[in-house]
């Protein structure tokens, strides 16, 4: 088992969930986050004011997969958040030792 997490553009989560049901991940956890990457931020001009965004907005959404399909969602995830723009994101790959279902005590990828 593996949990995926993956940092994309807020505006690009629907199009990261449809792709993720398409492929029959069934659950999802979505958190919104604030982060900076090789772009360190930006500049912002508000009411004639110039002030540095140094956290961007983001949104971490993390799947717990059986190994079988790791490659099938990291494709579905990197196609569907991709703007061609830089900070885009980030997808990491981590192993999952023990998953369990709190409800029936299933484990492992009965769980999942």
């Amino acid at each position: 088992m593996k949990l995926v997490s993956a940092i994309i553009k807020p505006f690009k989560l629907d199009d990261v969930r449809e792709a993720l049901s398409e492929i029959g991940v069934q659950g999802i956890t979505v958190t919104e986050v604030k982060g900076f990457g090789r772009q360190k931020g930006h500049t912002e001009l508000y009411r004639g004011a110039e002030y540095v965004v140094d956290f961007l907005p983001k949104v971490k959404v993390e799947v717990a997969i059986s190994d079988d399909v790791v490659d099938q969602t990291i494709e579905a995830i990197s196609k569907a958040a991709n703007t061609g723009k830089i900070g885009d994101g980030k997808i990491f790959v981590a192993p999952l030792e023990q998953t369990v279902r709190i409800r029936t005590g299933e484990t492992g990828d009965e769980a999942i």
